[in-house]
Order: structure tokens, then C-alpha cells, then sequence
């Protein structure tokens, strides 16, 4: 009998919602396994009967955590993924404990999460997860038990101790949390953390005070060439205070959140819909992702400096586009009024000329309607492996200067970026290939869609994230279409009157095995009909950058960047021209 995999989603939907007792739980198509908020991340069912006691255990378990995760400490790299698997284990436990037959389910999801893997690839917070429910009595195959037993510090007699205490702890969340961090300490991943975060926020701190005094001198003198202003110093867009490492996680499931529930009604035929011509193998491999995620704290500050270092030549740049844009969004924001009018609101400045000339009419005045509009401003970068480089540097340098300036003149800004991630198909292909490698298959590849800055995050909150981009390893393949789609999608939600979307690409999208299974042309013809379409619907202003390349044959509205000296004026008259 085929498995009904809408009435399969409905039952574990409904299941969840019973089980927490929260009838606002939503489903979400996410590769997630430990869900944030009220959210359920539910893959589509398998079309084999045997293989659904595994597709229940990963619902399963989710219903658990939202049931009895209440810890809300959180910890930072690997000790935190570890605290997640460990606290995740103790929700299965007592789930399981609760609906005897979800720990057959537990326990074949587990087996069928390791099996597809190599030793190597296995993270560590994955053992500790199943070592810690094998002390509950959960089952492991005899490969999970091998790849356990090779954990350092953890079967030792001075080990036995820590087991006691974690199993007796169960059911208390202030003694189990005392007992993880044992279990933690045990593994040296406490002291780990704290010397690496102690000794990389020291490295930190000095570089940026190095950086902050050094632009400080610049700006000072770009000041000194400027009209006096009462704008915000410069210096506190540039290099203000920096977030710690919560400031980052916490933007991350932020963005992340965001963005997951603006796409709950997502499915694999809405791209075809839109586009009778572009069909799309699989959603289930895609992801949406913060960039925070993307790296660790040590990462993420180094590669913050050297984004700083790409920026400083272009600071005379920021300083005098930053002051011309705040001069002509300030004059357009300025109220203005119609004067002597027979109606409207009593104009006082005019009462004096009545008492000197009683015959003298009451003058009224009324306000002139602004023609300013409140906007958004999204930008979409584009993170291939052709923008390896000199491309990403001048992409991420362009992204900064609109990115800090705009937001001085309170224009909200988001950034975005688009990848796959992997090369030469990913998951998508093997399970074509799986499942016989029919010709014309649609997108086949795993897309990566990254969230640097969401636009109600500050400047400050997120520019370090946006030094990810920099990142060895991100930039891969590139399939423009959906990406618009995606960044469009976002801005359609927001609520400013103006919209407007700037791309930095350095032209065609290209992603192999899409191409290779369809036709050469598949992903430039589904591009050319998503601009199209964005500009009929004349909802948003499309505008493109082109990174060494010009992209006016996609884009109505477009200009080219060849190297880092054109920049700055280019982008000068760029963004002037679009508030004048």
C-alpha cells in the first residue's frame, strides 16, 4: 500500500501540536534537527513503508524538544553543539519514556543518520547524543558502539562518576545542566573554549583598537574637507563597539526565524508555476542560513579584519557620500507649507498683521505633501566561484559602503548572498541519479541562500557577519534565477513604500550539473523571465552592478565596477542619483 505523504505530514503536524499542547506549531521543508521556536522541521515522507519508522523518529524528537527543553543557557563552538545533543538526548529520553513506541523511531533515525556517513564525518556532538541515550537504555548498531568507545575521556573510570550523575540528573534541568557541564569539563572542551575565546577576543580587541585609531585620523581629516554638520560621526558606523559572541548566535536565529517564516507556504512546484519553462528536482537539500553560521567566532573576527583593511582606501568615499546622501534625504523629508489659504491650520506668525488692520482676514496654511517615501534596500551578491578574489573583495567592499551610508540616512538595508552548497550537484544529484537519472530534471544542485544583514538589524549588530563572505570554501556555484526570486520575495514583505533590490554579479548564472542535465541555456533563460517579471510587476527597482562585467543584457538599469579606483565615484553618483 503507497504511503499518503500529505495525510503522513498531517498526522505528525497534528501529533506535535498534541504532544506539546501547542496548537501553534507550523511546519517548516528545513534540514534542521533541532527546531527553533514553534517551528517543526518536516521532511516529505519516504516512499517505502520500512523506511517511515525513521522519518517519524526525526518528528519525534523535535516534538520532544519543544516539550521539554525549557534549558535556555547556551554555550559558544563546539561546547555549545555538544550542550545542544546533550540536552536534545535528555528531551528523547524522556519523550520516549512517556510514548514507548517513538524510541524504536528515535532509535532508527539515529541509525539512519550515522550509516550514511564516514567515521570522519561524524561530529562529536552526534556521539555524545547517542552515548548519553545508550546509558538510557536506547540501542546502538555495532558501529555506533565502536565510534563511542573511541571517544577520549568519556569510558574511563573517572568517567563513571559523570554517567551516574547524568543519568540521575534526567529529570531535573538545574542538576542535568551541573552535570553536562562535567560531562564538558571532562572533555576539556570548557577550558578549550574559554582559553581560544579569551585569547582571540584579546587579539581582537587590540587590532580594532588599532583599526579605530587609524580610521579615527582618516576621518578627521575627510571631516576637516567636509561642511560642518550635526550628522553622527562617521567613526560610530565604521567601528563601533563590537558584539560579542550571544550578540552573533542570537542574530543568527534571529535572521533565521525570519526568514523560515517567510517561507512556510514554500514548496518544489511554486518555482514552476511562476515559470511554465524552470522546474526544480528537490527543495529538501536547500538551505537558508545566517553567515554567523557559517564560521566560528575566531573566523568570523579575522575575516572582519580584513574586510577593514579592503575598506580603508575607500573612506573619503563613504565620508563624502554619506554627507551628500543625508543633504538630499534631509531636504526631501523637510516640511514645507502653503501660506495664505482660507482654510486649513491658523497660521500664528501672521496674527500681528490683524491687530494693526482688524479688516485684515485670519490667514491659515497647509502642509505641502512630501514626495520622500520610505525605503528599503536590498542587496543580493552574488557568492560564485567566479568571484573568487578581486570580484568578492570589490563585491564586499560595495556592500559596506551602501550598507553604512544608507543607514546613516535611517534607509533600512538588508544583505544577502547566494551559492550552493556543494559543487557539481550535491544531494540533489545523487538522488537523481538514485533515482535513475531521467533526462530533463529541472535545477539539480543544493542551494545556499545566506542571510550577512537582515534590514531591521543595525550596522553595528551585523558587520561582522558580513566579513563570512571573505570566507575560503563559500563561494561555489551560482543560480541567479531563484536567488531574485528569494531576495524579492523578502522585500515584497516588507512595508516601506519603496523597494529596491541591487544585484553584484559578475554575469551569467553557471551551476554544472543543472546545465549538463537539461540544456546550456536552462538557468540564463529562467534569469532573463525572473527579471522580466519583476519588471513588469513594477513592484520593486531592479538595479544591477556588474563586478569586472557588464550585465546589461539582463538588466535594464545597470552599471560595471573593473576595478577597486572606479568604485567609489561610481557608486557616488550611483546612489545619488537614485534619492534625487
Amino acid at each position: 500500500m503507497a504511503i499518503n505523504s500529505d495525510e503522513q505530514q498531517n498526522a505528525a503536524l497534528s501529533w506535535t501540536k498534541a504532544v506539546t499542547k501547542n496548537k501553534e506549531i507550523v511546519a517548516e521543508n528545513s534540514n534542521r534537527l533541532i527546531p527553533k521556536g514553534s517551528k517543526l522541521n518536516l521532511k516529505n515522507p519516504p516512499r517505502i513503508k520500512r523506511k517511515l519508522s525513521a522519518w517519524k523518529g526525526r518528528t519525534d524528537r523535535q516534538a520532544f524538544w519543544l516539550q521539554h527543553n525549557l534549558i535556555k543557557k547556551t554555550l559558544p563552538g563546539e561546547a555549545g553543539e555538544i550542550f545542544d545533543e546533550l540536552k536534545m538526548a535528555r528531551a528523547e529520553i524522556l519523550g520516549s519514556k512517556e510514548y514507548d513506541g517513538a524510541k524504536l523511531n528515535i532509535q532508527n533515525f539515529s541509525t539512519d543518520v550515522t550509516k550514511n556517513l564516514a567515521d570522519d564525518e561524524i561530529q562529536l556532538s552526534t556521539l555524545i547524543n547517542l552515548w548519553f541515550k545508550n546509558l538510557n537504555g536506547f540501542k546502538l548498531d555495532k558501529d555506533q558502539k565502536r565510534l563511542i568507545d573511541q571517544i577520549p575521556n568519556i569510558n574511563s573510570r573517572n568517567s563513571q562518576k559523570i554517567s551516574e550523575d547524568m543519568i540521575s540528573s534526567i529529570e531535573d534541568e538545574e542538576s542535568f545542566l551541573k552535570s553536562s557541564l562535567s560531562l564538558l569539563n571532562a572533555l576539556k572542551l570548557l577550558e578549550q573554549e574559554k582559553s581560544e575565546e579569551n585569547e582571540e577576543n584579546e587579539k581582537f580587541d587590540e587590532q580594532s583598537d588599532e583599526n579605530e585609531e587609524s580610521l579615527s585620523d582618516d576621518l578627521n581629516e575627510i571631516e576637516s574637507d567636509e561642511e560642518p554638520s550635526n550628522e553622527i560621526d562617521l567613526m560610530q558606523s565604521l567601528v563601533d563597539e563590537m558584539p560579542d559572541e550571544q550578540e552573533i548566535l542570537q542574530e543568527a536565529e534571529i535572521s533565521i526565524d525570519e526568514e523560515l517564516e517567510a517561507n512556510v507556504d514554500f514548496d518544489d512546484n511554486q518555482i514552476g508555476k511562476e515559470n511554465s519553462d524552470y522546474s526544480v528536482f528537490t527543495t529538501q537539500y536547500d538551505e537558508i542560513i545566517s553567515a554567523a553560521e557559517l564560521s566560528n567566532l575566531k573566523e568570523i573576527n579575522r575575516l572582519r579584519i580584513q574586510l577593514d583593511k579592503l575598506i580603508q582606501p575607500h573612506l573619503q568615499t563613504i565620508g563624502k557620500l554619506a554627507n551628500r546622501l543625508q543633504r538630499l534625504l534631509l531636504a526631501k523629508q523637510n516640511r514645507s507649507w502653503k501660506f495664505d489659504l482660507d482654510e486649513g491650520v491658523l497660521d500664528t506668525s501672521k496674527l500681528t498683521r490683524i491687530i494693526t488692520d482688524v479688516n485684515k482676514p485670519l490667514s491659515f496654511k497647509e502642509e505641502k505633501q512630501s514626495d520622500f517615501k520610505d525605503t528599503v534596500i536590498s542587496i543580493l551578491i552574488d557568492c560564485s566561484g567566479s568571484m573568487r578574489g578581486r570580484s568578492i573583495n570589490l563585491a564586499a567592499v560595495c556592500a559596506e559602503i551602501i550598507g553604512t551610508t544608507l543607514e546613516r540616512c535611517s534607509v533600512k538595508t538588508e544583505v544577502l548572498g547566494y551559492t550552493t552548497k556543494h559543487w557539481k550537484g550535491g544531494d540533489s544529484r545523487k538522488s537523481w541519479l538514485q533515482r535513475g537519472g531521467f533526462s530533463h530534471p529541472g535545477r539539480l544542485n543544493d542551494l545556499r541562500h545566506i542571510v550577512f544583514k537582515s534590514a531591521e538589524d543595525s550596522w553595528r549588530k551585523s558587520r561582522k557577519s558580513l566579513g563570512v563572505i571573505l570566507k575560503d570554501g563559500l563561494l561555489k556555484e551560482n543560480i541567479d534565477g531563484e536567488a531574485l526570486q528569494w531576495a524579492n520575495k523578502r522585500l515584497q514583505k516588507r512595508f516601506e513604500d519603496r523597494k529596491i533590490m541591487i544585484v553584484i554579479s559578475d554575469g551569467a548564472p553557471v551551476d554544472d550539473s543543472s546545465l549538463s542535465a537539461n540544456n546550456p541555456h536552462y538557468l540564463d533563460n529562467h534569469l532573463r523571465e525572473v527579471i522580466a517579471d519583476i519588471y513588469e510587476k513594477d513592484q520593486i527597482e531592479l538595479l544591477a552592478i556588474g563586478i569586472g562585467h557588464d550585465v546589461t543584457k539582463y538588466y535594464n538599469h545597470a552599471i560595471t565596477i573593473s576595478n577597486a579606483d572606479s568604485l567609489g565615484e561610481t557608486l557616488l553618483d550611483e546612489l545619488t542619483g537614485l534619492f534625487e
